[in-house]
């Protein structure tokens, strides 16, 4: 499994990627609660591909894996008493990280998490910052097992799920 970032001519692969992810996890005990079109968005996956921002794993010629590591955060993230002081180009934030469902369990979103924070690492960042659904216990337990620290809860809004409780993260990067 390689690691890479993704390149405009993937869009579709990209996009069939997270339609597949949604269509498999819809029934599952910790869905994600994302939504075909609405999260991730068509448009917000071709500008992350485009900014050379959305990272894809990719295991025989298949996407088995994606992330979009950038600089955009909710609103409500100022309100969080972070233990790394840095501005928001100093720290970057994890979006729409997701395996294949029929890859789960086999350590792929971890290999995907020190990718991220590799990557960070080489670009001198301060911190790694993110959300996760408070219902989201695989992805909670993920990212405490590599070191990431809860900073609370805060009520977030997404059109996906609405008005619902997120933990907040971060990964100090030293």
């Amino acid at each position: 499994m390689i690691i890479k970032a993704a390149e405009l001519v993937h869009f579709d692969r990209v996009m069939d990627f997270y339609y597949d992810l949604i269509n498999d996890m819809e029934n599952a005990e910790f869905p994600p609660g994302w939504k075909k079109d609405i999260y991730p968005a068509r448009q917000f996956i071709h500008d992350a591909i485009r900014q050379g921002d959305l990272y894809a794993a990719v295991e025989d010629s298949a996407i088995i894996g994606a992330m979009v590591i950038n600089h955009d955060r909710p609103e409500n993230y100022d309100k969080v008493s972070w233990k790394i002081n840095a501005d928001r180009n100093q720290a970057a934030f994890i979006h729409a990280l997701g395996v294949s469902a029929r890859r789960q369990s086999r350590g792929i979103g971890k290999k995907m998490v020190a990718r991220a924070v590799g990557i960070c690492r080489e670009k001198g960042l301060k911190a790694i910052r993110l959300d996760v659904l408070a219902t989201n216990i695989p992805a909670q337990k993920l990212y405490t097992s590599m070191g990431f620290l809860y900073m609370g809860t805060l009520q977030l809004f997404y059109e996906d799920t609405g008005l619902t409780d997120f933990y907040i993260y971060e990964l100090p990067i030293e």
